[in-house]
């Protein structure tokens, strides 16, 4: 083992003999290591409350009424997650054991051998990752099927991508608009995937879908205790996305609160988990995302215009699928490949009159909702070639309706009459965006830009029925 994980890994010497603490600093500083050394209990507890501190390398024997073990104790206490080793020239069974039940992660015995030591830290540090990642790790096997092949033939969309391709690769915070649907994620998946910070992590966290409390604790983690419910340490997605790429979907739905702390990370790189003390740097692109007009919310002072500016350093806007029917057909097939891999199928295509009806529907959900459509007729179908009749069968696909009929003789005015149809198309709009979003209110309101409460409401309104 040869490499660390990490470049900007810090690590604790503490040892009282200068002799030691002078080689082993030179030593793991050439490894890559922030490095820092101390002598004594004191020294060493002192410097944990400034710093974040990744591995400790601690002496049993030290000067003063506190040795090794009670330093040990109190590492552990601080930060529960760093990796401590233990050197000491006088080893003992009973030195081990004390030193292991503290938490210690090995034990050498004096004279040091530099390399060894290195590899214990190294693997570690590895399996401590390993843990810290583990709910992060099950979330991207549960999205294994997330792409970041951005799909089209269409020119406007072709123009987009190679002014995305010119500047992926800059330290640049990125901003997508776009109406819900229309491949914001995948765009900046794409910027990441192929760009510089590939073989780091791609964190994605939607803004809109958690409370305030939720989400600060989510961007930037909590110490056990910080508040209530929080019975554990729990690592934020800022700490999570060191040295890669953090998406930040519907930050338009971000408090001015959370923006203001958000500000200041971007300023500073660093920050501190919500009921602790140490600042925590990071290295992290940010790609921000919306289908909300900042600008309006800056007006009604909703959104920091000093975070705008931050955020809005490259900015791209993607069109609706709307505006670009000639990615219908492609993207189909692209859907049509997808789901015969997932569900073991053999459909080969659409037929023309089927084709003609995606062609005239306005898909208000953009991509997302054509990708539910075809994954749902592709499931139920048991043909080769999907028609017209069996993509109505989908109960996500809404062909556009003839407008409905007016009774004329019974309008007594104009109002009234617009009324009716607002009510008439606000019902299966929300229907439509039930059953796109599987019937998820939450997700529904957030596509709708209404509040849950609206929405049940609407929903109590005209009866619509939820499975």
């Amino acid at each position: 083992m040869n490499a660390i994980p990490d470049k900007s890994l810090s690590i604790l010497i503490v040892d009282d003999e200068e002799g030691i603490r002078h080689g082993l600093t030179t030593f793991f500083s050439k490894k890559g290591f922030n490095t820092y050394s101390k002598p004594d209990f004191s020294s060493a507890v002192s410097l944990l409350n400034n710093k974040k501190i990744d591995a400790a390398i601690v002496d049993i024997k030290l000067k003063g009424s506190k040795d090794g073990i009670d330093l040990i104790r109190v590492l552990k206490r601080i930060e529960p997650d760093m990796v401590i080793v233990v050197v000491t020239g006088y080893g003992s069974i009973d030195t081990a054991v004390a030193s292991m039940k503290e938490g210690a992660a090995d034990y050498i015995v004096k004279p040091i051998d530099n390399q060894k030591l290195f590899d214990s830290i190294v693997k570690n540090i590895e399996i401590r990752f390993l843990k810290s990642e583990n709910v992060y790790l099950k979330n991207e096997i549960l999205s294994r099927y997330a792409t970041w092949d951005f799909i089209t033939k269409n020119d406007q969309l072709k123009e987009l991508l190679k002014k995305v391709d010119r500047i992926k690769d800059k330290p640049v915070t990125v901003l997508i608009t776009g109406e819900t649907g229309t491949g914001k994620e995948v765009l900046a998946r794409y910027i990441h995937h192929t760009g510089p910070r590939k073989d780091g992590k791609f964190v994605a966290i939607n803004c809109a879908a958690l409370s305030e409390e939720l989400l600060l604790s989510e961007l930037f983690g909590h110490e056990k205790g910080a508040f209530t419910g929080a019975f554990e340490r729990k690592i934020g997605k800022f700490e999570i996305a060191h040295g890669g790429t953090l998406f930040l979907d519907e930050i338009g739905d971000m408090s001015i609160e959370i923006q203001a702390k958000l500000l200041r990370v971007m300023e500073e790189s660093g920050f501190e988990r919500l009921g602790g003390t140490r600042r925590i740097d990071v290295d992290v692109r940010i790609i921000a995302a919306t289908n909300r007009s900042l600008i309006d919310l800056i007006s009604q002072g909703k959104f920091r215009e000093d975070l705008y500016y931050r955020i809005n350093v490259v900015s791209f806007n993607i069109p609706p699928l709307r505006e670009r029917k000639d990615d219908i057909p492609l993207l189909t097939r692209h859907f049509i490949e997808k789901y015969n891999k997932r569900y073991n199928k053999k459909v080969r295509d659409l037929d023309r009159d089927a084709y003609g009806a995606l062609l005239a529907h306005n898909w208000p959900g953009n991509v997302r909702e054509l990708e539910n459509v075809i994954n749902q007729t592709v499931l139920l179908s048991d043909n080769e070639m999907i028609t017209l009749e069996e993509l109505k069968k989908s109960n996500l696909f809404i062909p556009r309706d003839k407008e409905p009929a007016l009774d004329y003789g019974g309008i007594s005015s104009l109002k009234g009459a617009m009324a009716d149809i607002i009510s008439y198309y606000e019902k299966r709009i929300i229907q439509h965006f039930l059953k796109i979003n599987n019937f998820n209110k939450s997700k529904t309101a957030e596509s709708l830009s209404i509040t849950r409460k609206t929405l049940d409401s609407k929903i109590e309104i005209y009866g619509i029925k939820i499975p």
